[in-house]
């Protein structure tokens, strides 16, 4: 019989809970000081446990706040990495939604000078 581990190397948990696609892509993040546990930079290796705090920064700057709930070193299903933390992350901003492109007719060719400052303009660039 398998016995449960009380604590798992950081670099595993994140990849079991899904944080990040693979377990080298977690280790990076882990080197390049973009995971804190319990508000400390941690390296790989460094061993999380039940109630701690996991704050990772992922690309394009959003941050993830996770509370441990649960310890596995295996990757299994998105309902059984759901059930390792609970996401105490804030929500994300609202898109930017910009206008479609004007109707340029088929063939019509490269717009203009004119054209594109204007299409600049409506854009706001």
């Amino acid at each position: 019989m398998a016995q449960q581990a009380d604590s798992v190397r950081i670099d595993k948990w994140l990849w079991a809970a899904r944080v990040f696609k693979t377990r080298s892509l977690a280790a990076d993040a882990c080197d390049g000081g973009k995971v804190d546990l319990n508000d400390q930079a941690v390296k790989p290796a460094k061993l999380v446990r039940p109630g701690d705090s996991v704050k990772v920064t992922l690309p394009q700057g959003r941050r993830r706040i996770l509370k441990v709930l649960a310890i596995d070193e295996r990757r299994g299903s998105a309902q059984a990495a759901a059930r390792l933390f609970e996401d105490h992350s804030p929500p994300e901003a609202p898109r930017t939604r910009y206008a479609p492109p004007p109707f340029r007719p088929p063939g019509a060719g490269r717009p203009t000078k004119r054209e594109r400052r204007d299409l600049d303009r409506l854009r706001g660039i």
